[in-house]
């Protein structure tokens, strides 16, 4: 079934003895256990609906751990100045902030650095080393980077300075000589854990800290930066991730945290915290400092207590985001979707020298969401070709990334599963293309040509309990994504276009009562003109949603699709 987008979209296909068995052991409509079939939610998960699970520290016996944990306690015994170098990211941001404000705590001599994404680059170099060496810290704490900076790490020991790097990122043998690495892609007896972000893992090693030396430090209060991060890196909404999402979400109160309660406040936000608003409001506010040049500031919001302070902190990131959307919408306007289109490659790769570096991911991200597809993004910079991948679920890019530096043709790079940074020399880019373009026929055997959809339904059943139905399966991200319907037979009624990207529409069944719809980044698609100017009967794919504002909640459909 082909869209007014070139997409063809089929039924998922569900095995209807699996089906019935989990209807009857779980005592499950057939929607729900079609769903959690789909997502091949395992025991703990599926308890996880109906019942609470208590967090615990999973890495309580986990040897990176307690070495790790015995260097910190050393260094806090005697005193030591300790280094704490973060990513420039909401991921980075917030581990950094973990430790901050646990130093502050104990009243322990610290300072820390987040690199400039242009002048520093990514990640731990002997060009930072050398520069926060001046300051003579005993111990450096690498978060969210160090898991291939191999060079950094001598430096650091030539200089008698020890190194704790807690990392989830890809990492390669020889590993970096690091006094201890903490990174559950090591392969060392905790790789399960490896959908776990750099935040998750400082919090579990913060916490056995904590506990080894009795501090009365109240851990727990900063357990939202863990889902932040989580979300904002794209880590899967699954397994342990999920119980702590649950939790978090359950138990917060706003008003704990006084950065997010001054965003929230700044931005006339009054509703419990969501998954969206950590994603889309929070999320790319403390991204934008990383962004755009002012690294450190994101740090300093999410560490402090002084409210004004913070109150600068926040309207100053608020005004930063907002030239970010005013910038990103320049360089997609620019960009030739229909030439992309159809090139038809598996991965997209899009060259542009003239985009702002601390971008390119993000225009990656959206390359990836408006084509379903692996998108690398490369720019100029500094006389540096520097790229920003983002990937779908079927295509590791982290791996990727590895290969490419095997076979030389990046000249360094590193990431996870789902996205990526590399460094290239510019004559190299067409032969990074047609490389990767052959990697991904040979990895992903069946090629997907077609997008699915989780169940048909009528839109007689658009109300509250279906919404109460799909939302036990809530919080919804990576991995486990707020459900795909389709729908038939609406009429437009009326559509309005919000700030020159999104589509708001009235659709109107053929029976029953017109709801509102909105679909977004559709302005100057297929789709979206279609929405605008289509008089006739239109089916949908569209996600139904809880549409919370000002605590005032409504049923919405979040249109994905169009077939006429």
């Amino acid at each position: 079934m082909k869209s007014v987008s070139g997409k063809n979209w089929v039924e998922k296909k569900i095995d209807k003895n699996l089906l019935e068995k989990t209807k009857q052991d779980f005592n499950f409509n057939e929607l729900l256990a079609k769903l959690i079939i789909s997502r091949n939610f395992d025991k703990t998960e599926i308890f996880n609906i109906d019942n609470d699970l208590e967090i615990s520290n999973i890495f309580i016996n986990n040897k990176d751990f307690k070495i790790a944990s015995d260097i910190l306690i050393e260094s806090i015994n005697n005193k030591e100045k300790i280094c704490i170098l973060g990513d420039y990211d909401v991921d980075g941001n917030a581990s950094t902030a973990l430790f901050v404000r646990f130093f502050e705590f104990i009243k322990h001599p610290y300072f820390y650095y987040i690199p400039d994404r242009e002048k520093d680059g990514y990640g731990a170099s002997i060009k930072i080393f050398e520069k926060l060496n001046l300051k003579k810290p005993k111990l450096v704490i690498m978060v969210d980077c160090g898991s291939t900076s191999n060079d950094a790490i001598n430096f650091l020991n030539k200089k008698n300075i020890k190194s704790i790097i807690i990392d989830h990122h890809e990492i390669n043998k020889p590993f970096p000589r690091s006094n201890i690495i903490i990174n559950p892609k090591k392969n060392d007896g905790y790789e399960k854990y490896s959908n776990l972000c750099a935040t998750a893992l400082t919090y579990f090693f913060l916490d056995l800290v904590i506990k080894k030396k009795n501090y009365a430090y109240k851990l727990n209060n900063y357990l939202i930066y863990v889902l932040l991060a989580t979300v904002c890196d794209v880590m899967p909404l699954r397994k342990i991730n999920r119980i702590l999402a649950i939790n978090i979400l359950k138990n917060y109160n706003v008003k704990k945290n006084i950065s997010i309660d001054t965003i929230f406040r700044l931005k006339n936000k009054k509703n419990k915290i969501t998954i969206d608003d950590l994603g889309f409001m929070i999320g790319p506010i403390i991204n934008s400092a990383g962004r755009l040049g002012a690294s450190h500031l994101s740090v300093e919001l999410l560490s402090s207590e002084n409210q004004n302070i913070v109150n600068e902190i926040s309207e100053r990131l608020i005004r930063l985001n907002d030239k970010r959307k005013e910038i990103e919408k320049k360089i997609l306007d620019k960009i030739n979707f229909k030439k992309i289109e159809k090139e038809n490659k598996n991965i997209i790769i899009y060259y542009n020298p003239n985009i702002k570096e601390g971008l390119i991911g993000i225009i990656a991200s959206r390359l990836k969401d408006y084509f379903n597809k692996p998108a690398i993004v490369i720019t100029r910079s500094n006389n540096v070709f520097k790229g920003s991948a983002r990937s779908t679920k079927d295509y590791n890019i982290g791996n990727l990334i590895k290969l490419l530096c095997d076979k030389k043709i990046i000249q360094s790079g590193g990431g996870h599963n789902m996205a990526a940074g590399l460094i290239i020399k510019k004559e190299k880019i067409k032969l990074l293309d047609n490389f990767i373009q052959n990697d991904y026929s040979k990895k992903v055997l069946n090629l997907i040509n077609f997008l699915e959809y989780d169940a048909e339904l009528s839109s007689s059943s658009i109300n509250i309990n279906l919404i109460n139905n799909i939302y036990k399966l809530y919080p919804f991200g990576n991995d486990n994504p707020l459900p795909l319907f389709l729908f038939k037979r609406f009429k437009i009624l009326k559509t309005t276009v919000l700030d020159n990207r999104h589509i708001s529409a009235i659709l109107k069944p053929n029976l029953g009562t017109s709801i509102k719809t909105i679909c977004y980044n559709c302005i100057n698609t297929d789709l979206g003109n279609y929405l605008l100017s289509y008089k006739n009967q239109i089916d949908i794919i569209a996600q139904v949603s809880l549409n919370t504002w000002n605590n005032k909640k409504s049923v919405q459909l979040n249109i994905k699709d169009v077939f006429i």
